[in-house]
């Protein structure tokens, strides 16, 4: 049998010196294609870039995506992971982080229509906001506020998965929308601010570990080599609905701070703060859509992942 054909492709990553970008990135240059990475560094960092320097198939340029994008030549595929993920980074500036969400997004979908190029969204868990069931499936319409401090993201995920409903309605540009859930990797930056790098360097460091609330409030966490795996398949599927991606085995916040504590042989304790604003009470997604369009389900384990983190982490905190 004749193997099939490696097709070489143009892909533009906005987003991609962030945990997800990056991964997509090594993956994507490691099956032959050219990628085009946009990003302002606001949260991503060069040190994830480095492996592809020098590489021919790829290039880095410092662009903030709510301004105009000009690209020349073909793009087949353009993947928007542009913005702040981390709660306590977006919520600096909340207003660039809507406008990174809406006009980011319409530049590219804009970027896309005109090289007829496919675009895929990272969306995220946050549509669903403080869900009153779980698992949640694409189906459930959330619970979001308008106002209040994570406003600015979860409406803002919101606001662009309809500019890309709209661009593929009515525009006739091949749109797929991912729902991301709580996602970890090694290549997390310790002063990430969300709940396992905070858990993982305080540990590490013999510091106490942060619990907001009483602390049983859930979350799934999906290693980011299978998420990017999923993404890649959304990108060559057919499927136009929104697809949930992460991991459905959930762990109670109390359950993950002393699961890092005796992964890391640390001899730190917790200790309990007020639950911030608007903190969701669970998230786990029902990745039924995922397993039947894509054929995908997560693979890495949550220890073995953590596992992996751990030692990342721990060789940039001692060197």
């Amino acid at each position: 049998m004749t193997p099939p054909v490696q097709v070489t492709k143009t892909i533009v990553v906005a987003g991609g010196a962030g945990l997800i970008g990056s991964t997509l990135i090594a993956r994507l240059l490691a099956l032959g294609h050219r990628v085009l990475c946009l990003d302002n560094l606001q949260t991503g960092s060069m040190a994830n870039l480095e492996a592809f320097t020098g590489n021919p198939a790829f290039q880095f340029r410092q662009h903030d995506v709510i301004r105009s994008i000009r690209i020349a030549g073909p793009v087949d595929e353009v993947y928007n992971l542009a913005c702040a993920a981390s709660p306590p980074r977006y919520q600096q500036d909340p207003v660039h982080t809507l406008r990174t969400c809406t006009e980011g997004s319409l530049r590219l979908l804009t970027l896309a229509r005109t090289k007829r190029a496919r675009i895929l969204l990272a969306s995220s868990s946050e549509v669903y906001g403080d869900p009153l069931t779980s698992p949640q499936t694409e189906d459930d319409r959330g619970q979001v506020t308008t106002t209040g401090p994570r406003a600015c993201y979860d409406e803002g995920k919101r606001a662009a998965e309809t500019l890309f409903w709209a661009f593929g309605t009515h525009h006739g540009v091949a749109t797929r929308i991912a729902r991301i859930f709580n996602t970890y990797g090694p290549q997390m930056h310790p002063d990430d601010g969300r709940v396992m790098s905070n858990f993982i360097v305080q540990a590490l460091q013999g510091e106490t570990l942060t619990i907001y609330g009483d602390g049983l409030q859930t979350r799934s966490f999906c290693h980011v080599d299978d998420l990017v795996e999923g993404l890649m398949r959304l990108m060559a599927s057919d499927e136009t609905r929104p697809v949930n991606l992460g991991n459905p085995d959930q762990i109670t916040i109390r359950a993950l701070a002393d699961k890092v504590i005796a992964r890391t042989q640390s001899t730190s304790q917790t200790a309990h703060l007020p639950l911030p604003q608007d903190d969701p009470r669970q998230r786990r997604p029902d990745i039924t859509r995922a397993a039947q369009v894509l054929l995908w389900s997560p693979k890495v384990s949550l220890d073995e992942g953590l596992d992996g983190m751990i030692s990342v982490l721990k060789a940039r905190l001692d060197g």
